[in-house]
């Protein structure tokens, strides 16, 4: 990890050149497949999200726009995307104060991931840090059946485990699954969910749970569910790259938070 916590300006720029934010990965095709995949229901696109008013392409790409950074001409269909810089390090800046708040208060926290190869070792960091600072993780010893895995805990994050690996996943139900365990063991939910994809998604648009979340500039759903005042924040980057690369991100967050010097293995 690192120890230096980088300014706004200096993070924006180290967001675009880590391709965390501005020229990203994510090719444009992509983005406009999932926003119409959303719209469609697809399984891998709803994330779990009730809409409570009428969405449309034009106004999830609006959306995406403005709450991401995406190329703004409709008539771009092909080749590389983009997420704002500036916009990431806003929203981490919210993430960071309702993180802060949970922490301090000595909440509920319970941390889940649908992207455990890139996102796994930023929840398990912030993880510690709440413990260390007084917060309660919520932490489970079972494995509850999911497909041909299980939904368990690793680092005291949540994610699917199948055929031997860390599973992707944009599905709602390993959330849904584990909030139902908690219930049948007389346990309280949680007071803050810190997630990802379809996860953050049941967390806050079904289980009406505080929650805020990361995503990428193919989630569309999320953001709904943000513009939808359902999930209380979403940071726009890549949600898939070399963990490490996120490491002055989570530094600048738990600085953000007030929380410096909790960051203890």
């Amino acid at each position: 990890m690192t120890t230096a916590y980088l300014s706004r300006d200096s993070l924006a720029r180290y967001l675009d050149r880590s391709r965390i934010t501005g020229a990203v990965a994510t090719p444009r095709e992509a983005n406009l497949r999932n926003i119409q995949g959303f719209l469609d229901g697809d399984q891998h696109q709803h994330m779990g999200v009730e809409r409570t008013r009428e969405w449309d392409f034009d106004s999830v790409f609006e959306l995406m726009r403005d709450r991401v950074g995406i190329n703004d001409d409709p008539a771009y269909v092909s080749g590389q995307d983009s997420i704002s810089a500036q916009l990431c390090v806003a929203r981490l800046d919210e993430y960071a104060e309702i993180f802060s708040r949970a922490v301090r208060g000595r909440k509920r926290l319970l941390f889940a991931t649908g992207h455990p190869s890139g996102l796994a070792p930023v929840y398990a960091r912030l993880a510690r840090v709440a413990r260390a600072s007084g917060a309660r993780v919520i932490r489970f010893d079972e494995a509850l059946p999911f497909e041909d895995g299980d939904v368990r805990q690793i680092e005291d994050v949540v994610m699917v485990e199948q055929y031997g690996g860390r599973r992707h996943t944009h599905f709602p139900d390993p959330m849904r699954l584990v909030l139902e365990h908690l219930a049948e063991q007389g346990r309280q939910a949680p007071d803050l969910v810190v997630s990802d994809h379809g996860m953050a998604g049941w967390a806050g648009s079904r289980a009406g749970l505080p929650t805020i979340a990361m995503g990428d500039c193919n989630d569309p759903g999320i953001f709904v569910a943000e513009a939808q005042n359902q999930v209380d924040v979403v940071v726009p980057l890549d949600d898939n790259v070399a963990p490490h690369l996120y490491d002055p991100l989570v530094d600048y967050v738990i600085s953000r938070a007030g929380l410096a010097g909790q960051d203890r293995p």
